[in-house]
């Protein structure tokens, strides 16, 4: 009798381990495969639209990027006042956003000759940007830090 329930019960006992390491098995590459997912659409719904030269200051916009975007500039480092400028990938939210004090452009090649964005410094999640026209004048507005990169 004695080795009859030693035999059954290490069959159950196996038969429990090969149970839960399936389940465990099961559970941990599903667990992997959302993480590796989660990672690979994280990275396309963040991307980093403009570039600031760490050198010089400068902001840029690289024309023909393959990505849909939208960016403002505001008034204050506060997306809920006033919207100074856009950078757009889509002509109808240019045409929308055209009348902004510093106008929509899809990048920066296509700002007023001799006009730039010059990086002035972090203000919490907002970076201050001078806009410096051809003629000399600066109107200062903040841009996302999140819609840049330092480099």
């Amino acid at each position: 009798m004695r080795r009859l329930c030693s035999i059954l019960g290490g069959d159950i006992v196996r038969s429990y381990a090969e149970i839960l390491f399936h389940l465990i098995y099961r559970v941990m590459s599903k667990l992997l495969a959302f993480v590796g997912l989660l990672l690979v659409f994280s990275g396309s719904f963040a991307q980093v639209i403009g570039r600031v030269d760490k050198k010089t200051k400068e902001f840029s916009i690289a024309a023909g990027q393959k990505v849909n975007y939208m960016i403002f500039g505001y008034r204050f480092a506060n997306a809920t006042t006033e919207k100074y400028i856009c950078f757009a990938s889509n002509e109808d939210v240019e045409r929308a956003n055209g009348n902004l004090p510093l106008g929509s452009y899809y990048d920066t090649d296509r700002l007023p000759t001799g006009s730039k964005i010059v990086y002035l410094g972090a203000v919490g999640t907002y970076g201050k940007m001078s806009f410096n026209t051809g003629g000399g004048k600066k109107i200062i507005f903040y841009l996302p830090k999140s819609s840049f990169v330092i480099k």
